[in-house]
């Protein structure tokens, strides 16, 4: 019986600083995908063409679509899903090889543990830590759906591995509040798409829901000043998005 082949699919946009790692990290892949935005301005594309076995520029419109055309070109038995500021670890590598070259396992899927490291600092409490995205799954078994963070529809039985990936989120300020811009905006067009009530005071009272979650219920204040700057902003952020689409709210009603 041939060997399990396992594609690797990235997306990717200005991520000149992170890719390179990113894409030694799955260097054992049988397949290396990654999908460039095509407003990237950096030489993301560039550095994505002399490592990868297929790239493929492509206009923004979701994350769910952008997942699902390095999908549709993926020629794997299993697909491997990572961002550009994620790394796979050697462990996590093998742990992806053991598993998918048994043809008699069971599950279609499999979650795959997350660790990040923010503002410089490895946390243990109200990072991604509890997260456990569906990363790895044969070819034909699923695909992506939701346009701000996408999950995956698969057909069958879900598994989770023991090896974390690592992710290199939010290195400084600057990276965290051009991140909390770019996906508040997609999440306020995913608000209005769905017609949700927007309710003034719960608007109010989300932020701080949010912060005592992390800060308070997740142990936050045990992540240092770091947890208490990323518990803060990650507030903030929900305060960013309801006043965005608030604002949507209000054009569409003049108009």
């Amino acid at each position: 019986m041939p060997d399990t082949r396992i594609s690797a699919l990235i997306l990717a946009k200005n991520e000149a600083e992170n890719l390179p790692d990113c894409l030694a990290s799955v260097a054992w892949a049988d397949e290396v995908i990654v999908v460039v935005d095509r407003a990237s301005q950096d030489r993301t594309q560039a550095i994505a063409e002399q490592a990868a076995d297929r790239v493929e520029v492509r206009t923004f419109d979701d994350f769910a679509s952008q997942r699902n055309a390095a999908l549709e070109l993926a020629s794997g038995d299993w697909v491997f899903a990572i961002d550009a500021d994620e790394r796979a670890t050697p462990e996590l590598a093998a742990e992806i090889r053991c598993l998918t070259a048994d043809p008699k396992r069971s599950h279609n899927g499999f979650r795959v543990p997350i660790r990040s490291v923010i503002l410089g600092r490895s946390f243990s409490y109200s990072g991604t830590q509890y997260d456990l995205p569906l990363r790895l799954f044969r070819q034909g078994a699923g695909r992506w759906v939701g346009a701000v963070h996408e999950t995956v529809t698969l057909e069958g039985t879900v598994g989770t591995l023991s090896q974390a990936l690592q992710h290199r989120t939010i290195p400084d300020m600057q990276t965290f509040l051009r991140k909390v811009n770019e996906y508040t905006s997609l999440e306020a067009i995913k608000l209005e798409r769905e017609a949700r009530p927007y309710r003034g005071t719960e608007s109010a009272l989300r932020p701080f829901w949010t912060f005592a979650k992390l800060y308070l219920g997740k142990q936050g204040f045990r992540d240092g000043l770091e947890g208490f700057v990323f518990c803060a902003l990650s507030g903030f952020s929900v305060a960013v998005r309801d006043w965005k689409y608030r604002e949507r709210l209000k054009m569409r009603r003049a108009s």
